[in-house]
């Protein structure tokens, strides 16, 4: 069964545009952890956050509550935490102990993840750091373009896992099934390659329900991460029964 880890993002930029300051009544609304509890009550097996040096949406404190609340559950619900390598989270990750987490790299001024590493990335640092996360039981995926230099760097690193970035194969679905399929057969190649390597396979970004019948398809797919399509949905359909309908629309 492909997992489904929920990101909760959107929901902190949501309460965050009601700040501390503001007086406003709904300060700390809407909860992360509330949103936490309906996806998992409503069938998701993982939740993800991706901490930003701003804090812009998920906050450090964030990250301790939602671990808290899930602790009850580690047994049957994955905690990812997602971010750059940045000693403060590195540091928080190690107290956390999370299952995975998801090495992210980040562009100075970005909105959102733009690509994977570039394979020109000191691999030094990162190897030791993925060590690092080993020693705290901490699985590790790393977020690459599906090129076979990229999976190979990730191998090469020590890392448990890849996550693929997706956001090409959304655009040229966008644009036409048929262009969707033929991006499509780009990640197939890569998981397979993936696989053969040793790695296992997530995916993330601009997935929704109606590109993820096709791309939940994918050969040896562990996971996938969606947060901004979901919380979109949920606007018009309520979060519980979107969560429901992605979970339908897997494999």
């Amino acid at each position: 069964m492909v997992r489904l880890s929920v990101n909760v993002n959107k929901i902190a930029t949501l309460r965050n545009s009601r700040s501390a300051q503001s007086g406003s009544a709904s300060t700390g609304y809407p909860s992360v952890v509330e949103a936490t509890r309906i996806c998992v009550e409503a069938g998701a097996t993982g939740i993800t956050v991706h901490p930003r040096p701003d804090a812009r949406h998920i906050t450090l404190t964030d990250v301790r509550e939602v671990a808290a609340f899930l602790e009850p559950m580690r047994d049957r619900i994955e905690y990812n935490i997602e971010g750059d390598p940045r000693p403060e989270l590195m540091d928080l990750v190690t107290e956390v102990r999370p299952h995975q987490v998801t090495l992210v790299p980040v562009r100075p001024g970005e909105i959102t993840s733009q690509a994977g590493w570039g394979v020109d990335t000191p691999a030094g640092p990162m190897r030791e750091l993925i060590a690092r996360m080993h020693a705290a039981d901490v699985r590790v995926s790393v977020f690459v373009d599906p090129q076979p230099e990229s999976i190979d760097w990730a191998a090469e690193l020590g890392a448990d896992r890849i996550e693929l970035f997706t956001e090409p194969f959304a655009q040229a679905f966008a644009r036409s099934e048929a262009q969707g399929r033929a991006s499509f057969e780009t990640y197939v190649a890569a998981a397979e390659y993936a696989h053969a390597r040793g790695l296992g396979i997530n995916a993330g970004h601009d997935l929704d329900a109606n590109n993820l019948p096709l791309f939940g398809g994918l050969p040896h797919l562990d996971e996938v991460s969606i947060g901004h399509a979901i919380v979109g949905d949920a606007v018009f359909e309520g979060l519980a029964s979107v969560i429901r309908r992605y979970l339908d629309v897997l494999p």
